[in-house]
């Protein structure tokens, strides 16, 4: 049986896709800082998953959590990092930017790392991020959400030239979702927005094909051309 942890399982897609890995004979350790959730998960399955109460952004006892967790799972060949955070910020209260580096950036950081150091330790394992679709340009409404998931995208990128040099079964991956049907879908006169059962579907897809990056769902990565290739004073005015 293989072993897997998601960062961040509480709700939405980390949620869904501990759902799948466990239908699909994993055994799942789950964290969040929601622990009433994470025993409500639990309870639909206990001899599958394992909990472990943590916030990312507490870098000083994740490492810790996480070794803990791995021990308890015997292993791990799976590691996806789903949790991250973001509001739209048109006033720039700095707390909320302040909260969503800490999340998106310092614990995101900490746990790739760790993830990474492991795998790198033990020749094989796969790393996932989710990061955004939103990672790939600035936004006025919400720019330290779209700042970090850039890093996030960066930082992947990095990671996974580590892991080719290491020329071992060390895999990274990028998954870029648009706006999928949770919480974290904020705004008005939102378009394109996918079911969540239709997203984690193709993100579980993409990660049994170790795919380096992939788009969900597929129309967004046509999205994701046009953002890329708009020129700097059209994509101002928007």
């Amino acid at each position: 049986m293989k072993k897997a942890i998601i960062i961040g399982a509480t709700s939405g897609i980390g949620k869904e896709l501990a759902k799948r890995l466990v239908d699909n004979d994993y055994a799942v350790g789950i964290t969040g800082r929601r622990t009433e959730l994470l025993e409500e998960l639990k309870s639909e399955n206990p001899e599958s998953y394992f909990i472990k109460s943590l916030d990312v952004s507490e870098s000083k006892i994740v490492v810790e959590k996480l070794e803990e967790l791995t021990l308890e799972l015997g292993g791990l060949d799976l590691l996806i990092i789903s949790s991250g955070t973001g509001d739209i910020n048109e006033n720039l209260d700095f707390n909320i930017e302040k909260r969503t580096i800490e999340t998106n950036v310092l614990g995101f950081t900490c746990v790739a790392d760790w993830a990474f150091n492991y795998f790198e330790k033990q020749k094989h394992g796969h790393l996932v991020g989710i990061s955004s679709i939103a990672g790939l340009r600035g936004s006025k409404h919400a720019p330290s959400y779209n700042a970090t998931k850039a890093y996030q995208i960066n930082y992947l990128e990095g990671l996974r030239q580590k892991a080719f040099k290491l020329k071992k079964q060390v895999f990274i991956t990028d998954i870029r979702p648009g706006l999928v049907d949770t919480v974290m879908a904020k705004g008005e006169g939102l378009f394109w927005v996918m079911p969540l059962e239709k997203a984690v579907q193709q993100i579980y897809k993409a990660i049994k094909k170790k795919r380096k990056i992939a788009y969900v769902t597929k129309r967004w990565g046509i999205v994701a051309a046009i953002l890329k290739r708009m020129p700097r004073p059209i994509f101002d005015r928007m």
